[in-house]
């Protein structure tokens, strides 16, 4: 199937697996993937770790934006990267993702990542997930697509995903952490995860990524007639 030079935008709450879906439409279609959620990580990584962030998820607002000037964090082979030094471990943790949903309320924040996907989609023929990908990012996307599920299946699955990685999951505390950011991105002041007047919802709670892969390929036949 060949497509258009357009922007896939890809919204949605958090483990819905929005970024798995993205790899699988850019590997499909030759597009580029740019994982947005990846970019709010590094910045939490770096408050955290930089000591602009406590405990009590306090943000040194003033602090933290004067050093996202300097702060070179991008893509590269193996993911997101703060200089020479792949941050793509270190950012899935619990620790980066007990804090992600503060730092990404600060609009100073929203704004330094912003910038850096513009850059990123200017070519076009990209696909792009995150929270707010196709109402602020990029409005004029030519597909957008909202995805939800069942809390349990998406507590679930991002467990299935800790574990994989060796890390400890309680199905309880990831259900929570998962409601807690479900809440906080909802209602943040800067840019609220909300589903963009056009775009097509995607529930995906019993489907399987070849079943969704079928209903994109059918939404995209129809749209633009490839």
């Amino acid at each position: 199937m060949q497509i258009p030079d357009i922007i896939i935008a890809i919204d949605g709450y958090s483990s819905t697996g929005k970024s798995s879906f993205a790899k699988i439409i850019a590997n499909e279609f030759s597009f580029l993937y740019l994982d947005s959620g990846a970019l709010y990580r590094g910045v939490t990584l770096y408050a955290i770790e930089n000591g602009y962030i406590d405990d009590a998820n306090v943000i040194d607002v003033e602090g933290l934006d004067r050093a996202l000037d300097d702060v070179d964090l991008h893509f590269g082979a193996e993911g997101a990267y703060i200089g020479d030094r792949c941050i793509e471990k270190e950012i899935r943790s619990m620790a980066v993702a007990s804090k992600v949903s503060p730092i990404a309320t600060v609009p100073e924040v929203r704004n330094f990542v912003d910038r850096k996907l513009r850059e990123f989609g200017a070519k076009k023929r990209v696909v792009m997930d995150g929270r707010d990908i196709g109402t602020t990012v990029f409005p004029d996307a030519e597909l957008k697509i909202f995805m939800t599920a069942d809390p349990l299946v998406r507590a679930q699955r991002r467990a299935a995903e800790m574990k994989a990685k060796g890390e400890n999951a309680d199905i309880e505390a990831v259900l929570r952490n998962l409601q807690e950011r479900d809440y906080i991105d909802s209602h943040r002041e800067a840019s609220p995860l909300s589903k963009a007047d056009d775009a097509i919802v995607l529930d995906n709670s019993t489907m399987t990524m070849e079943d969704q892969m079928v209903w994109l390929k059918k939404i995209i036949s129809e749209r633009f007639g490839c």
